[in-house]
């Protein structure tokens, strides 16, 4: 009997080694750049053309006309949770199935998310660039001078994986967590209004999808409810932040610090946050560790495998009116 037919797969971006061994594994043409560079729109379309799947990263815009220009399409495995950067509505009338990469970055974007609660709350970033530019010229008892972490509240905002993992994290410092979802759990320390937890918390923590509902969603207003003592940290979209009122706010200090690992237009960040020493900023690497993101990568290739097989994966991406739409876990 002959093998299963050979289809063309089109990676947008460089993966980790062994992350596309299962597509290898199963005979079928993988097809990327020779370098890590990103495609411009136009060049995704093209290169979209005589695709019979795509594995996508969040920043490739897989939208109605990449969907329109790709005929053979089956799938799309996006190498993250979050999938705002895919048209579902497109997908599901062209009869394309999503995928994403759910569960294996949990842990570890739990761990950048509590690493900037501690740096912010404690001015590392501000201390360190100190202390490498000469600034600091001895210890002062009045110097550097952070919030304490241990026993304070933590307001965790979308309680999927991520928040909760972020919450277990919280426990072994002492901390009282409380959390805000649409939908509530039936754990302790739910709170039904968002403006009541940011009144309460000492540290608020963003784990959400982006759509139109979350989009925007800290605004000025809403930073306005949280303490003057208070950190925020957001490690899930930067949309879901307004960054020129979280800017004012931290030239006010009306809020004590930010750390944000995700941007409203990334690659380009504020100049407002950049000059702002109260704000401390990654380049979105929440999910940046070897094994973490070699195992994405093998989720996505092991869905597009199954997609191509005849089989469904266990991750596919709800495609309904309101795909996706929740206060859960986004997409480091």
């Amino acid at each position: 009997m002959p093998g299963p037919a050979r289809r063309r797969v089109l990676v947008t971006r460089r993966l980790p080694p062994g992350g596309l061994d299962p597509l290898a594994d199963a005979g079928h043409e993988v097809v990327q750049r020779p370098d890590d560079e990103p495609f411009t729109h136009g060049q995704l379309v093209e290169a979209a053309a005589d695709a019979d799947a795509i594995i996508s990263v969040l920043t490739d815009p897989i939208d109605r006309a990449v969907i329109a220009a790709a005929p053979k399409l089956r799938v799309v495995a996006n190498v993250a949770v979050g999938y705002d950067n895919i048209d579902l509505r497109a997908a599901l009338t062209a009869g394309v199935v999503v995928c994403n990469t759910p569960g294996v970055l949990d842990e570890t974007t739990a761990d950048l998310a509590f690493a900037l609660i501690l740096a912010t709350s404690r001015l590392l970033g501000q201390a360190e660039r100190d202390l490498r530019a000469g600034r600091w010229t001895g210890w002062g008892v009045d110097q550097y001078l952070g919030q304490d972490v241990y026993g304070a509240t933590l307001g965790v905002v979308g309680y999927g994986r991520i928040g909760r993992a972020v919450a277990r994290r919280a426990q072994g410092f002492g901390m009282r967590v409380l959390y805000h979802t649409r939908r509530p759990r039936d754990e302790h320390g739910h709170v039904d209004d968002l403006d009541v937890l940011l009144r309460q918390s000492d540290v608020v923590s963003l784990h959400l999808p982006l759509d139109d509902g979350t989009r925007g969603l800290v605004d000025g207003r809403r930073l306005a409810l949280m303490k003057p003592t208070a950190v925020l940290v957001n490690t899930s979209r930067g949309p879901i932040v307004d960054e020129e009122a979280l800017a004012v706010a931290l030239e006010e200090g009306r809020i004590f610090a930010a750390g944000l690992d995700v941007f409203e237009h990334e690659p380009e960040i504020n100049p407002r946050l950049l000059a702002s020493p109260r704000a401390l900023l990654t380049p979105h690497i929440g999910s940046a560790s070897t094994a973490t993101r070699t195992r994405m990568a093998r989720m996505a290739a092991e869905s597009v495998q199954a997609v191509l097989a005849g089989r469904t994966p266990p991750n596919l991406v709800p495609m309904g009116p309101v795909a996706g739409v929740g206060l859960a876990d986004p997409a480091p």
